[in-house]
């Protein structure tokens, strides 16, 4: 099996594809430009550079939300095109568990911390037996506090990774009190390749849905809607 990978869920753009248990190719670039920009050119260049005919995938794994709104309707769309075009699939994959499985096999707890802005972050908290991951707390968005009382509570060692983290980090060091370690800069991004293989176990679970009906999940409102309904209250 075959699953093509898509992130464009914050400031990393990721392209892989996956077969089976094996990382064909992975493209993944995290500088400044925007995902319009480079999404379809390093999704060609992953094609062309592994020779792959894109029929011959068997599902389309994208990173369906939280985070960047603008970066999620990127990602969505080129899912949404590519499963229209092909007739293949859709895997939402939410974006927080993606990030977390990044750290397969960590014996810690794994908390992924993505900037949400306005001291706000999404987040969740997941456990690793071998390479099966569970949510102990499903992704959402709160507040850097929350997550610093629910570790404190827990008391257990946890591994932080995403791009919340030098955001965050200041806060941490001064209310955690629990052992804690930053994630290896090539594991503490998002990456196409862990969206895929996620993919892969839901794909075979029968957690799909058709490209026209898949959407992202922002987890909250847009600048503008929450502007807009502040000043209607």
């Amino acid at each position: 099996m075959k699953i093509l990978g898509l992130d464009s869920s914050g400031l990393v753009a990721s392209v892989a594809i996956v077969e089976d248990d094996n990382l064909l190719g992975e493209y993944t670039v995290n500088y400044k430009k925007t995902h319009s920009q480079t999404l379809l050119p390093m999704l060609d260049a992953v094609v062309r550079m592994t020779e792959l005919e894109l029929a011959s995938i068997d599902a389309i794994a994208v990173a369906g939300g939280p985070g960047s709104f603008t970066g999620l309707r990127i990602g969505s769309a080129t899912a949404k095109g590519l499963g229209l075009a092909l007739e293949r699939r859709v895997v939402n994959v939410p974006t927080v568990d993606a990030l977390a499985y990044n750290l397969a096999g960590c014996r810690d707890l794994v908390c992924p911390l993505m900037d949400a802005r306005r001291s706000q972050t999404y987040t969740g908290l997941y456990r690793f037996s071998g390479n099966e991951m569970t949510a102990v707390r499903r992704q959402c968005a709160v507040g850097i506090g929350e997550v610093a009382g629910w570790l404190n509570e827990r008391g257990e060692p946890v591994v932080f990774l995403g791009d919340g983290v030098p955001v965050f980090l200041p806060y941490l060091r001064e209310h955690l009190a629990v052992p804690w370690t930053l994630a290896p800069a090539h594991l503490s991004k998002q990456r196409a390749g862990a969206v895929a293989a996620l993919g892969m176990k839901y794909y075979a679970a029968g957690i799909w849905e058709s490209a026209q009906a898949h959407a992202p999940e922002y987890l909250r409102l847009s600048q503008a809607e929450r502007e807009r309904k502040e000043k209607q209250q």
